[in-house]
């Protein structure tokens, strides 16, 4: 029996740092737009010097918005016959996946909370969370590209139950019982 399940978008909350970092971001840019501008005006009898300084102010203007605009992020999961596939979604507009791995691969998987081990100096760690703690689980896994993985993911009720359907014998004893 076919099982599918796609989880809809999962929106990645900022944390403090990332926040501080999009407002230097907003209004470092802006400022280097309004300066560029400014100048430009200034120069106005200069005529070649000034069209180079409005060009730059208006690519410094769109340069703002576009890396601002992808600091919006999502992703998406797809639960297809045991597979588990995640998507990042950048403004809305731009889809790349991250990772594809067959859920019966799992070493470990839980929530990640104070009871998850702790990460190996050489595992890859992709974060697919939207920064809530209270609902996020990992997923420990050896990756052909990654090596030893953890993949630490916010899935919903319906996810997890696909999820632990498709585990190892093993792990579905464990998180059967948890």
């Amino acid at each position: 029996m076919d099982s599918f399940y796609e989880q809809p978008f999962i929106k990645k909350q900022p944390t403090g740092s990332e926040r501080m970092k999009n407002m230097a971001l907003l209004v470092g840019g802006m400022l280097i737009t309004v300066l560029l501008a400014v100048g430009g005006i200034l120069m106005l009898g200069k005529g070649f010097v000034t069209f180079i300084m409005l060009i730059l102010a208006a690519a410094a203007g769109y340069g703002t918005f576009f890396m601002f605009r992808n600091t919006k992020v999502e992703y998406e999961y797809t639960f297809t016959n045991g597979d588990l596939d995640i998507d990042k979604i950048i403004a809305q507009s731009s889809r790349k996946p991250m990772i594809s791995i067959q859920v019966s691969k799992f070493t470990d998987f839980g929530k990640y909370d104070g009871s998850a081990p702790e990460e190996s100096a050489d595992m890859t760690v992709i974060m697919a969370t939207d920064n809530i703690a209270s609902h996020e689980y990992y997923a420990d896994f050896p990756h052909e590209d990654y090596g030893s993985t953890r993949l630490v993911f916010a899935p919903d009720e319906k996810m997890l139950n696909h999820i632990k359907k498709a585990l190892h014998p093993a792990l579905k004893n464990k998180n059967l019982s948890s």
